[in-house]
Formats: C-alpha cells, structure tokens, sequence
C-alpha cells in the first residue's frame, strides 16, 4: 500500500511532501522513463475508475445507517475518500508535468544521461550496475536510482572511462565508469492492492 495512504494530514500544499517522494529541483522537468510513465497513469486510472467509486458507494451506504459520529464505517470511509483524493492529485500533478525519456530509442553515446544503465566501479573495486531513472520510479533492490541522487547526479554527463568524485556521508570517494548504455528498462506493471477495505457486515 502507498505511504500516502497511511499519513493522517490532510493539507495538500505540499505534494512531494504527502507522497514521501524527493522534491524535483525548482525549474527542473519531471523526467520518467516510459514504464514509469505507464505505472503511474494506470493507477491513477484505478484509483479514478475503480477504487474511489467503489469507497463512495461504500461511505454512502454507511452514512444511511444511523449517528455518524459513532459509525466506524462512515468515518474511516471518509478518511479513506480523503487519501484517495491526495493520491489522486499527486499522480495528476507528476502524470501533467512529466518529460518522458525512452532510453530504448535514445541515440548511441556513451556518456550519461537520464534513463542511463551505467556499471562503475567503487573505490572497493567493486563494480555496481545502477539505471537512472525518475524520482518516483527508484528501486534500490534493482539499482533503480533517482536522476537527483548523489550517485546520478556524480555519473549524469561523464562518459564510459572517466573517473568521477562520489560525495557520500563517509567523505569523497573517486568511482570509474566501465561501461554506459541505453535500454529499455522494464518495471513491474501497477497491481491494485490486495485485501481492499469493506465495511462491517454486522
């Protein structure tokens, strides 16, 4: 379930604050890879077509049952009308803002730019994979890494070959980039959640 589905505050001033998610810098696009892209328009179209009908309908039946203040069903469907609602305004907001980057179809270079799948080398002689993508789409289990993070923003316009300088909490630490490529970068499709919310039968 999103975390946005579990804060209690109710102001939607501050969208990137209520979703969890990095801020995208003052004057910067919403960069997203097409995946991403398509994740998120498919939930917005679940939360839009089926979900928030399907609360509606379920608030209503409870607000006909009697004394609202005392209906656990009534209020807790409310609540839930109001997460949907800031959900629903967080993804319209990114899904309106965003600059789709195909990393498939992007010509070939081997220097770093968004949507980027580029394997670096540590100080450690470790080498690490990790694909540049946008703020909503990071996957650290996959190396799918925000474009604003510390580890894209050292890589992003470097070329195969180069050493850059990683600045981490542990201090300064010099990376190599063996190789940088484009290509399609598949993310898991959105999966409504299981074990939806229904009221009390008693």
């Amino acid at each position: 379930m999103s975390k946005a589905f579990t804060r209690e505050t109710d102001s939607s001033d501050d969208l990137d604050d209520l979703e969890g998610a990095s801020p995208i810098p003052p004057g910067a696009k919403n960069y997203m890879t097409p995946h991403g892209w398509r994740r998120m328009r498919d939930e917005l179209s679940h939360l839009v077509k089926v979900e928030r009908p399907e609360v509606t309908s379920i608030v209503s039946w409870a607000a006909s049952n009697g004394d609202r203040s005392e209906n656990g069903d009534y209020q807790y469907g409310k609540k839930r009308l109001r997460e949907i609602d800031r959900r629903i305004r967080y993804l319209t907001k990114r899904l309106e803002n965003a600059e789709v980057v195909d990393p498939a179809s992007r010509e070939e270079t081997d220097q770093v730019f968004f949507a980027a799948t580029v394997t670096y080398a540590n100080s450690a002689g470790e080498e690490l994979t990790v694909r540049i993508v946008g703020i909503d789409e990071t996957d650290h289990a996959r190396g799918h890494i925000s474009w604003i993070s510390p580890v894209a923003r050292a890589l992003i316009k470097a070329r195969e070959g180069d050493s850059v300088a990683l600045v981490t909490p542990g201090g300064r630490e010099e990376i190599d980039i063996l190789e940088v490529r484009y290509e399609e970068i598949p993310m898991d499709p959105f999966v409504p959640a299981t074990g939806a919310w229904r009221p009390n039968a008693g």
